[in-house]
């Protein structure tokens, strides 16, 4: 018999990654319990769903900006998104901030460049990764549409 799945594992969850009540509890339901196991469970479900949104039009969004601390190195980052409402949601914005952060310091040449590039905070994940991650949270397909870097 499976252990029944509490509400502070569910709890926790969601908490990490952004999920749904019923969400969560299938996917701990399905991992046996086990909340590695239920995330990684989660990213393959979020994938498959962001696979089929591709066709769907990134006409929202927002610019954000990284200027150094001694003003002489800056980035601009175009990045877009479905719904205004995810355009203005938290998890949208402080990935526009780190993808203006990651341009300035890595120097992609386009957004494509950018995508392949390891993450600089997390030198285990990609660009892409990272806005796959985000994308699979606000459920919503994202796109970087243009970048920007400007040195003195």
């Amino acid at each position: 018999m499976a252990k029944p799945i509490s509400l502070k594992q569910i709890k926790r969850l969601r908490e990490a990654t952004g999920v749904g009540i019923m969400e969560a509890k299938k996917a701990l339901a399905e991992s046996g319990g086990k909340e590695t196991k239920a995330k990684e469970l989660l990213k393959q479900w979020g994938i498959a769903k962001l696979a089929g949104r591709e066709d769907k039009a990134t006409d929202e969004g927002q610019v954000f900006a990284y200027v150094h601390h001694d003003g002489r190195l800056g980035s601009l980052v175009k990045l877009t998104c479905e719904t205004d409402f995810v355009a203005r949601s938290a998890e949208f914005r402080v990935l526009g901030k780190e993808l203006a952060l990651q341009a300035a310091a890595m120097e992609p040449k386009n957004p494509a460049a950018l995508l392949k590039q390891t993450y600089v905070r997390e030198p285990d994940k990609t660009v892409a990764e990272l806005i796959s991650a985000t994308a699979v949270k606000v459920k919503e397909k994202i796109t970087v549409a243009e970048i920007i870097r400007l040195a003195v």
